[in-house]
């Protein structure tokens, strides 16, 4: 979402000729996040979303617009892709590849109630349980293979000691995820990055879910565990909020029972969510790109959860 490439207006309406969307009446950039471009578009036809895609390769992204719009034509509020006059989801600009999506309405909240935290995990299963059925496969692109990839760059980043903490914790996730355990998870379609300003409310209801281009297969388990973990929590320290942690797993719950084999994971799925964004964040923070507008996130908040859940005596279940 930060803006990386700086369209100008000639750009974006040669790359809008190449669409059934009318004529642009305006554009602005959307300063926030680490990943894409991202510019909020309106035209004589309607209100979109263009992202150009700063790090994804062409070859993954028929699976992040596929599950889009397989999830929209389902009913949930999900951005719908645009097609191209050529029938494509995909378009180009300066080189890059770039997707225009439905704009859905609504805002984030960044102090969610415990009702807002259910319909939540309300949707995160219904996505799960939509999904069964999409027929495109890709693995978690920021899953166990990436973190085992990014940490050896952060080594002389870091200190010693953060970086030996990190290597424990990746040491036990990848024994975790060779183990038989892990097989018997329930698995398919996950968001992976349901965080708080992914979700907008439009009153009291979800109207619409967005940025799924971390979204791969791999258990469903993590993605509750990101969500929760964003959700569910109060406190510099990432304690759990309990009433909201409750409500959203009940919600996911009633859609999606949660197995035994779910609840003995619990823990480690957590940790492994906490994991993959604080070694993300670190990596954001110390191997940046360059970009118009970035702000990059505060990676302690993640050592701090991650260390947090090693340790907690009660988690919350349903």
């Amino acid at each position: 979402m930060a803006v990386f490439t700086a369209l100008t207006r000639n750009e974006i309406v040669a790359l809008l000729a190449g669409y059934s969307v009318g004529q642009l009446l305006d554009f602005a950039g959307i300063p926030s996040g680490i990943e894409n471009s991202n510019f909020f578009v309106t035209t004589s036809g309607g209100r979109f979303v263009l992202t150009v895609f700063e790090r994804l390769d062409a070859e993954h992204l028929p699976f992040y617009l596929g599950l889009m719009k397989h999830l929209a034509q389902r009913g949930l509020p999900a951005p719908e892709p645009s097609v191209t006059l050529d029938g494509e989801l995909l378009s180009k600009v300066r080189g890059k590849p770039a997707a225009l999506v439905t704009r859905l309405p609504g805002h984030a909240v960044m102090s969610p109630t415990a009702a807002q935290c259910a319909q939540v995990g309300n949707f995160l299963a219904n996505m799960h349980q939509q999904a069964r059925d999409f027929p495109l496969f890709q693995p978690n692109l920021r899953g166990i293979g990436w973190w085992k990839s990014a940490l050896p760059k952060l080594e002389p980043l870091i200190p010693d000691d953060q970086f030996q903490e990190l290597a424990e914790e990746l040491i036990f996730q990848d024994s975790f995820v060779r183990s038989a355990a892990f097989e018997q998870l329930p698995a398919g379609a996950v968001h992976a990055d349901l965080f708080r300003d992914n979700v907008l409310f439009d009153g009291d209801h979800i109207g619409g879910v967005i940025d799924f281009y971390f979204a791969g297969c791999t258990a469903w388990l993590f993605d509750l565990a990101v969500t929760v973990n964003d959700w569910c929590v109060s406190g510099a320290s990432g304690e759990f909020d309990s009433p909201r942690a409750h409500a959203l797993l009940r919600a996911y719950h009633e859609v999606r029972p949660l197995e035994e084999s779910e609840r003995l994971a619990w823990r480690t799925a957590l940790r492994a969510a906490a994991l993959r964004f604080w070694i993300s964040r670190l990596y954001d923070l110390h191997l940046p790109r360059p970009a118009t507008l970035l702000k990059p996130h505060d990676p302690a908040w993640f050592g701090r959860m991650l260390r947090l859940r090693i340790k907690q005596r009660d988690l919350p279940w349903v």
